[in-house]
């Protein structure tokens, strides 16, 4: 396994060095890897559910609970229509949730408040959004960066959890999207909640 991981991030510099490291180009370069690899790894997760591995057994590997591992590749169907759910998931919810928490991140109280469908509007104004986040970094400390996004359906909702590493601790930041593509939930969870 080590070897492998050695191997895979030669693969990635030697490619990233062909795009010019440092450029705008590198950065497609490994985002369009870090897309294949996502694919390759669900492809390896269907193979393990297929060869009779528990969520459990995959979690475990993944470095997660059973539940986030299910919640990433599984493909539940929805009991009232029996298509998977997956098929119902807004296409572009991991890039929406990256721009909120960037704006959130950033200050931006007003452009996050924006994106708030009514009954979370009715909730939280754009003070009330600047308030959370000063309550957040006032318990974990300044934000530093965030991990990859990883979306999945859930009943009538699109969710994204991102990872949100502070100073002094991480978060997830969980944001759920309707239908409509307006946010219908925000969360800070710490890991024992996800």
């Amino acid at each position: 396994m080590q070897g492998a991981a050695e191997a895979a991030r030669a693969l990635i510099r030697q490619s990233l060095a062909a795009h010019g490291t440092g450029t705008l180009e590198a950065i497609g370069a490994a985002r369009a890897m870090a897309r294949d690899v996502e694919r390759e790894l669900a492809a390896a997760v269907a193979r393990a559910r297929e060869a009779g591995h528990t969520w459990e057994e995959i979690g475990q590997v993944l470095g997660t609970s059973r539940q986030a591992a299910f919640q990433r590749f599984g493909r539940p169907a929805d009991p009232r229509t029996g298509r998977p759910m997956a098929e119902a998931a807004l296409p572009d919810a991991a890039d929406r949730a990256l721009v909120l928490f960037a704006d959130l991140t950033g200050g931006r109280w007003q452009q996050v408040y924006a994106e708030f469908g009514d009954r979370v509007a009715a909730q939280l104004d754009a003070d009330g959004v600047a308030q959370v986040w000063a309550q957040i970094t006032g318990f974990v400390g300044g934000y530093e960066r965030h991990g990859d996004p990883v979306a999945y359906q859930a009943g009538d909702y699109t969710v994204v959890d991102i990872p949100l590493f502070f100073e002094a601790g991480e978060r997830i930041g969980r944001v759920s999207y309707d239908r409509n593509a307006r946010v219908a939930g925000l969360f800070f969870l710490t890991r024992g909640q996800v």
